[in-house]
């Protein structure tokens, strides 16, 4: 069956996206349309702070997109070497903590060892450095875009874990979001089943996705790579299908390929 990702593509070029891979591994042909566009600012100061890790307790990210920035900075001609000589081993006595397994592993290239990375969510994450921090550190450092979700900051500062937060890319629909949809239903018809994978995907998609399908919605299922997602589906009023248990491509198919039977 036809099934429509509305995500940005892997972070590397190696190889076919793991999802659409995935959902081809159980009979199902995905198409993937990229939701959103993002442009890194602040870099100069993201550099500054990241290398003085002395000022800070440990790291914290929740998206591919801020280890990219950060990834920006360390490979600057001028710092590469500075980072893999001495500055990352000095971030390596302190806790990277991330979300997922798509942030970890692009923070293990950075020559980080990233920690927590089977939370899923912001939400567990936070209880676990709560858990792991005492009060008294210097603030843990949080790179992130300039729509996070105040979950994290929230449950850290209410707990009096010291955070310090930087908006290092700024997150919009991307420009031919509208364009590639039409395109799509017009080419492959309605698909099957709609994949979301952000709060901002149902935002800057969904009226779309109406519109295109029309009477067809109804029949069609629609999935949600986490809990938050859900929440943003069921919101806007959309029957949400099912959940992925874990936020990776392999629980996502599995979700999808019952809740297509």
């Amino acid at each position: 069956m036809q099934v429509l990702l509305l995500k940005e593509p892997r972070e590397d070029e190696s190889g076919p996206d793991p999802y659409i891979k995935e959902l081809a591994s159980r009979g199902h042909e995905a198409t993937l349309i990229p939701v959103l566009s993002f442009k890194f600012i602040s870099l100069n100061t993201l550099t500054d702070k990241l290398f003085q890790p002395e000022k800070h307790g440990g790291l914290i990210f929740t998206s591919p997109r801020a280890v990219e920035a950060v990834r920006m900075c360390t490979e600057a001609e001028e710092r590469k070497e500075e980072w893999n000589s001495s500055v990352k081993d000095r971030w390596n006595t302190k806790s990277i903590y991330v979300v997922g397994k798509a942030t970890a592993a692009l923070v293990r290239r950075l020559g980080l060892t990233p920690f927590g990375e089977d939370t899923g969510t912001a939400e567990v994450l936070s209880r676990v450095i709560i858990e792991r921090e005492d009060t008294n550190i210097p603030p843990l450092f949080f790179p992130c875009g300039s729509i996070k979700r105040e979950v994290l900051p929230t449950a850290l500062r209410d707990n009096g874990v010291p955070l310090e937060t930087l908006t290092v890319y700024q997150t919009a629909e991307h420009p031919e979001l509208e364009k590639n949809l039409t395109n799509y239903f017009r080419e492959q018809g309605t698909p099957a089943g709609v994949a979301f994978f952000s709060p901002s995907g149902v935002k800057f998609c969904l009226e779309t996705v109406r519109r295109l399908s029309g009477d067809l919605l109804t029949r069609m299922k629609f999935a949600a790579i986490g809990p938050t997602t859900r929440d943003a589906m069921a919101a806007e009023g959309l029957s949400v299908s099912c959940v992925a248990e874990k936020p990776t491509a392999e629980h996502l198919a599995a979700a999808m390929a019952g809740a297509l039977q």
